[in-house]
């Protein structure tokens, strides 16, 4: 079907490190969509569709600055401000809407220049009061493991605090995938979570499977949040309020910094 655009079935798995240990692991999918495919997919694919309702489809508003039809340019644009060569592939690591539904706490765009060159990385981080907020960050260096960090700005869990540090270590999409954060704040690791898949090609005898081993998925994903919200509750991890994010869609440019690994 498509060299770029993919599948992939993994694990997500979080572990809190204080002040009360907390660990959960779920199995999932994430779609791997090469923006420049979603035409051709989208016509090829019946269970999937490229704005329109299907049983698997991927809205461009439900990402970017919420303007339908033109996520590719928005990407650009903030690329550009960053000073990130483009020119390339733009392809996102992210969760379908699965009958109608999804909600995405992080997606990932592998940004690419004209020579084929990873150039830099989008996290659109989202939070389930509708905020949103994408750091753009240049990848350094040649090897196959990234590693990105920058200052937390978006309210995100009430079970962790706004002064915190992300650190990013990525496995860009290949036979696998693997997308790693560590949250950490003034007293050092708070939180680990991880995203670990493996590649399967994007065809409808796939996500036919799919509907089957991961039945429901989007909205498992939701729940299972409010699930380990109440269990954090029951263990007496302290709560901190919500913060109202500025704007609700909003973008930061991280620029890079040998010694530290990234900063706001």
């Amino acid at each position: 079907m498509s060299d770029a655009s993919a599948f992939y079935a993994g694990t997500v798995v979080h572990t809190r490190l204080k002040p009360r240990r907390h660990r959960l692991s779920y199995r999932v999918f994430s779609l791997l969509v090469d923006l420049d495919e979603l035409p051709a997919l989208d016509k090829k694919l019946r269970l999937f569709g490229h704005d329109r309702r299907a049983v698997f489809s991927f809205f461009e508003a439900d990402h970017g600055d919420g303007q339908p039809g033109r996520l590719k340019a928005w990407v650009r644009e903030r690329l550009e401000e960053a000073d990130i060569e483009t020119g390339g592939p733009v392809r996102v690591l992210v969760y379908p809407r699965l009958f109608g539904y999804v909600f995405n706490p992080l997606t990932v765009y592998f940004c690419h220049a004209a020579s084929g060159r990873l150039a830099g990385i989008l996290y659109e981080v989202s939070n389930t009061f509708g905020e949103r907020r994408t750091y753009v960050i240049p990848v350094a260096g040649e090897g196959r493991t990234v590693e990105q960090a920058c200052d937390k700005l978006l309210y995100v869990s009430p079970f962790i605090p706004m002064e915190c540090r992300y650190r990013f270590t990525v496995e860009p999409p290949g036979e696998r995938v693997s997308v790693r954060i560590g949250e950490e704040d003034e007293e050092g690791p708070l939180l680990v979570a991880a995203f670990t898949g493996a590649r399967r090609p994007l065809s409808d005898a796939v996500l036919a499977r799919a509907l089957i081993a991961y039945p429901l998925m989007t909205l498992k994903v939701i729940g299972a949040i409010h699930f380990e919200a109440l269990r954090l509750w029951w263990k007496g991890v302290p709560v901190f309020r919500h913060a109202p994010a500025p704007e609700r869609i909003a973008t930061t440019i991280v620029r890079y910094d040998k010694e530290q690994g990234g900063k706001a």
